[in-house]
């Protein structure tokens, strides 16, 4: 190997990393977005979380569906990509992919999983802004617009339309 090139495994190891977690916009019927009350945290949040070694954004987000759920749901198209610096215990950037999942016909078919979450909730979208922690809200707003547009919206520091 030339002088001028490192080893693959040693410049792989001088790049940033970041945590990958994928989540899905669900909606009934009556336009009202699910929201999940996980049991470990504080706040409401949309169905999904850590996308394991090796796996899709969009695999993960079905795979975390199915076990918070209990339905099987398609991950549609990317709604939004949003990305959060590291802050607080949390020594890596996020970034989080939204996938459509569209609407439940039957949302009786729900069996959440008691393990994870205290509650599962289709909330009016004016409701379920607040319940959301800060860095996460922005999420629903350009989920609804990206949906809506049929366009992906991304997100740099979670904030719409601050850069940052």
């Amino acid at each position: 190997m030339s002088e001028l090139y490192s080893d693959p495994a040693d410049w792989y190891a001088t790049l940033p990393t970041a945590f990958v977690s994928a989540c899905m916009l669900l909606t009934d019927a009556e336009d009202r977005v699910l929201l999940v009350k996980p049991n470990y945290r504080p706040g409401w949040n949309f169905p999904g979380g850590i996308v394991e070694e090796g796996e899709a954004p969009h695999d993960g987000a079905m795979r975390e569906v199915a076990e918070e759920l209990g339905v099987s749901v398609k991950a549609g198209e990317l709604l939004v990509v949003h990305w959060i610096p590291a802050e607080g215990d949390r020594p890596r950037a996020l970034i989080n992919f939204m996938f459509d999942g569209g609407v439940l016909d039957d949302p009786a078919r729900i069996r959440p999983q008691v393990e994870e979450l205290d509650e599962v909730a289709f909330l009016p979208w004016e409701t379920a802004a607040p319940l959301l922690p800060a860095h996460i809200a922005p999420r629903l707003a350009a989920g609804r617009l990206a949906r809506g547009n049929q366009r992906p919206v991304y997100l740099p520091g979670g904030l719409p339309g601050t850069g940052g």
